[in-house]
């Protein structure tokens, strides 16, 4: 009797976890990207290996019935070329932390998260690396509330739309918290894409203090294997290392991307310029980047490239030192999960 009770219990306690687990769900999800690369930049040589932005992460949604999801987002970055986690040290979801609402009505976020402008933006059209390396684009201006890396909004609250006719804006502000360093100002940060068949169109705005940017993007596919996109940016008070806060005044920035898909090939050719700054002689310059993709499945690719940026006298992009340029020759392996 006591056996039989004993399968009886286990019996309630596994139909449970099973009930349990058909109303949530929980995701892991990551990439490794690393290069063996010879750089340059200015007079130094450097050949070595070199991680492209690898992650993992931790994804769930969980049905709340009537249409209503909450889910979370954790991601943690890591060096792939020596095993370290953020900055040197252990895992921290500092590239993403943020708990969700989402329904009829669209979603609501709380956390820690990359600019949704930036993906309306520069991130769309960056095909051939997604955006990451030596290869990355050079000139895009984030501004930033997160005091540790250009490219995060802290503390933020977000509304995105339900997408209707293929059009979503999302909403967000990065509160300051009584945090000086940013002048105890809010960020505020929009979003906007549209699709329709080929064409791809996006917009992104975001402000801080005295600094903000506002982007434009397009881009369009012709037939199954031409790619095409574009996007301008006009920022203000933004630094050389993309950080905002500096005086530097209004700059202009674009970059156009293309690429050719032959079977598991691909072909990509990008190049992207830098206006001069109003306060700065001499700072523009100009990026071009070369790659080459071979997709051996649809989660693994191996790929080589050669990116170059030019730096005015006055301009010090990649390199932090005024007219040094910067230039990588690389190959990789990538691989999802």
């Amino acid at each position: 009797m006591r056996t039989l009770n004993r399968l009886m219990i286990a019996g309630l306690a596994i139909a449970g976890s099973t009930a349990a687990l058909a109303q949530s769900s929980v995701q892991v999800y990551g990439r490794v990207n690393t290069t063996v690369e010879r750089q340059k930049a200015g007079d130094e040589t450097t050949t070595g290996l070199f991680n492209n932005s690898s992650r993992i992460g931790f994804m769930g949604t969980e049905d709340l019935g009537g249409g209503l999801k909450a889910g979370f987002v954790l991601e943690s970055g890591f060096a792939s070329d020596t095993g370290a986690g953020n900055s040197g040290g252990g895992m921290s979801f500092n590239r993403q932390s943020e708990v969700n609402l989402s329904g009829n009505f669209g979603q609501i976020r709380l956390g820690h998260w990359t600019p949704s402008s930036y993906f309306a933006t520069a991130d769309y059209i960056s095909m051939h690396n997604h955006d990451t390396g030596s290869s990355a684009d050079a000139f895009y201006a984030y501004v930033s509330n997160d005091g540790k890396s250009p490219s995060y909004i802290s503390n933020g609250v977000a509304y995105k739309t339900p997408t209707f006719g293929g059009f979503n804006v999302e909403v967000a502000t990065g509160l300051y918290e009584k945090n000086a360093q940013f002048g105890k100002k809010n960020l505020y940060d929009v979003a906007a894409n549209y699709e329709n068949g080929p064409l791809a169109l996006g917009a992104g705005y975001t402000k801080l203090d005295n600094s903000q940017q506002f982007a434009i993007r397009g881009f369009y596919k012709i037939g199954s294997n031409i790619l095409l996109g574009g996007y301008v940016q006009r920022s203000k008070n933004m630094g050389f290392d993309q950080v905002f806060g500096s005086d530097t005044g209004t700059r202009t920035a674009y970059r156009l991307s293309g690429a050719y898909l032959l079977g598991n090939n691909e072909f990509h050719l990008n190049v992207g310029k830098a206006g001069k700054m109003k306060n700065v002689e001499d700072s523009s310059a100009l990026q071009y980047t070369l790659g080459y993709n071979y997709n051996l499945s649809k989660r693994t690719k191996v790929y080589g490239y050669y990116t170059k940026v030019n730096n005015k006298a006055g301009a010090s992009y990649m390199t932090g030192t005024a007219g040094a340029d910067f230039s990588s020759f690389a190959v990789g392996v990538r691989h999802n999960f």
